[in-house]
């Protein structure tokens, strides 16, 4: 699925969810799930928990690599996430979609909150592209990520959650059914988001 049709190629880039998840850092990040989970609460941990999060913890970093643009920053959403994820009594069959919408709620609010911190992922790619390009383009393709995501920052909650989780490969009916919308309305719902985005890139784009 284009992101942002229309021309809206460099948006697309700018929301592509940076680094590979690999089954080596899933590994590494399973047994600082665990460490975690027991050192956080006395209280009982779900049973499918490490079930789900060897399943679904790909899903979830990129959902919050999307809206972070910090593969450093998606783990730690992920870890909150799981966190919660292991002490709620949300279905089985539900788990996906709950993951999802918790991840990308969880990265937007970090998001709008201003609180997110140069990683050092960035610094490796800004220094990365220093070496093999221009450094007039690395410095413009990393303003352009960041417009992307402050227009992001300002969109309507669901209309941004439906953007990231379709750009993050879940289906028009997973969607549906993670944010409680029919499965003909979230076309609308991305649609809309979308041209909200560009209105909000335009606009920022005429105020320089």
């Amino acid at each position: 699925m284009e992101l942002i049709r229309h021309g809206g190629a460099r948006a697309a880039a700018a929301l592509a969810a940076p680094g590979a998840v690999g089954g080596i850092s899933a590994g590494r990040a399973v047994g600082r799930e665990r460490g975690a989970v027991s050192r956080s609460s006395p209280g009982a941990v779900r049973a499918d928990l490490e079930d789900v999060f060897r399943r679904d913890y790909p899903l979830v970093v990129g959902v919050a690599a999307r809206v972070l643009g910090s593969r450093d920053q998606a783990e730690d959403v992920a870890q909150d996430v799981f966190l919660s994820f292991g002490h709620s009594a949300v279905p089985a069959g539900e788990a996906r979609g709950w993951l999802s919408v918790a991840a990308a709620h969880t990265a937007l609010n970090l998001l709008r909150s201003g609180r997110r911190r140069a990683s050092r992922e960035e610094f490796s790619a800004v220094a990365q592209d220093a070496v093999v390009s221009d450094v007039a383009d690395a410095v413009v393709t990393r303003e352009e990520r960041r417009r992307v995501r402050t227009a992001l920052a300002q969109l309507p909650r669901k209309q941004a959650v439906a953007l990231v989780l379709r750009h993050s490969g879940l289906s028009y009916t997973e969607v549906a059914a993670a944010l409680d919308l029919s499965p003909g309305s979230v076309g609308t719902t991305v649609r809309r988001a979308e041209s909200a985005l560009r209105k909000e890139l335009n606009r920022h784009a005429s105020s320089l």
